[in-house]
């Protein structure tokens, strides 16, 4: 985790305007010494934890530490965010001062109730929300799918970024269960199982080993999952970490599919399940090679392609005639684990950022799940933890 120390600085002197004026409008408007006080000593207690906060070692320091200062920092932001939103509701309100007219009191108190609900908002996402999850039932039509695979179930999990629990396994474990029980033909993780380091996952193995299909589970690795945003000693020391996620992947009983075709059976009948490394859009790195994970993609097998990003169905596969993959299954965006009303800033970085989408002539179709973990900030206002039930349909 790196803090850019300039924009935290101009952050933090922003911030202290913030508190001023707001230590202002308690003084003058509601006579409260005691309240006006009160807002002066939260100001300095925010001040000291984001300075201990800048000052703590990020620098190959444990995942215990990493947490630490992902806490610290959603703290401090969430006093300051609804901050924000009432000193900008506020100088609104005066806007008619500038013509000799009273300040709107009305959309004042507007203004504090939006902070509050923000403030709340906040909260109730990072002790609540993220781990309500939900199950999503979505049928996928697949033209000439084989016969003995319609009603085939798949359940889709993706973005655990399990070290964002240290080494509590009770949510993990909750998730495994709620798998399990919806009785899937098959698992697929779709990458993200960690957030940096191979060993974040190493106390949730037991867990994870428990989720089972008749199939089998089968994964792929995520922008997250190859080290690339952690400090190494040596090239070799990297590799290792990435060799660890391997072993244990395999110890869990997962068939890890990099950049590599496994063919489920049922009776006579068969599809091809493509898992490909990571392949993205700037600044992800690119790992991944679909030619590479199946030879010939036009051929007339079904095929179900495990890909991380959903740029990559955007870029590669939707509109392309000579690409025979009827359903893709991605991950990645989280939803940016704030979606509200069916609207997501997502949207504004991923045209296909959650669901189910198809391309002009539904001849490829897509499913983005925004996932069971949270990273970055611990917390998903709306955006719930995502399991996918999907069931396939044949038609003619």
């Amino acid at each position: 985790m790196r803090l850019p120390l300039i924009p935290i600085l101009v952050i933090v002197l922003v911030n202290l305007l913030v508190d001023s004026y707001i230590y202002k409008v308690l003084k003058r408007r509601l006579k409260s010494l005691l309240l006006s006080r009160l807002q002066l000593w939260m100001s300095v207690a925010l001040l000291v934890l984001i300075i201990v906060t800048i000052l703590l070692p990020r620098r190959n320091c444990t995942n215990g530490m990493l947490l630490g200062i992902m806490w610290c920092l959603y703290t401090y932001f969430s006093f300051y965010i609804p901050k924000y939103i009432f000193v900008i509701v506020d100088l609104i309100a005066k806007v008619p001062r500038l013509f000799h007219r009273h300040r709107l009191k009305w959309l004042s108190s507007i203004g504090t109730v939006m902070a509050v609900l923000t403030f709340v908002a906040m909260w109730w996402g990072a002790l609540v929300n993220r781990y309500d999850i939900d199950i999503k039932e979505v049928d996928v039509e697949i033209p000439n799918l084989p016969a003995q695979f319609d009603n085939y179930k798949i359940a889709q999990i993706s973005d655990f970024h399990v070290g964002t629990y240290g080494n509590d396994t009770s949510y993990v474990a909750d998730v495994v269960e709620q798998v399990n029980a919806l009785n899937p033909d098959l698992v697929v993780f779709t990458g993200d199982i960690v957030n940096s380091k191979t060993e974040e996952l190493e106390p949730h193995v037991s867990p994870l080993s428990r989720l089972t299909a008749p199939d089998g589970v089968f994964s792929i690795l995520g922008n997250h999952d190859y080290g690339d945003y952690s400090e190494w000693a040596s090239p070799q020391a990297k590799q290792a970490n990435r060799d660890r996620m391997i072993q244990l992947q395999k110890a869990m009983g997962w068939q890890l599919l990099n950049n590599e075709t496994s063919i489920v059976y049922r009776g006579s009948d068969s599809i091809a399940v493509i898992g490909v490394e990571n392949i993205g859009d700037p600044p992800f790195h690119v790992y991944g090679s679909l030619p590479k994970a199946y030879k010939n993609l036009n051929d007339s097998v079904t095929k179900i392609l495990l890909s991380h990003n959903p740029a990559h169905w955007v870029d590669s596969i939707s509109g392309h005639k000579d690409v025979n993959i009827p359903l893709t299954l991605s991950g990645h965006t989280h939803a940016m684990q704030m979606e509200i009303l069916g609207w997501s800033p997502a949207e504004y970085r991923y045209r296909t950022w959650g669901g189910l989408y198809a391309d002009e002539n539904r001849e490829h179709q897509l499913y983005v799940n925004i996932g069971v973990g949270t990273v970055g900030i611990p917390s998903r206002i709306g955006a719930t933890p995502e399991i996918t039930l999907i069931t396939l349909k044949r038609t003619n």
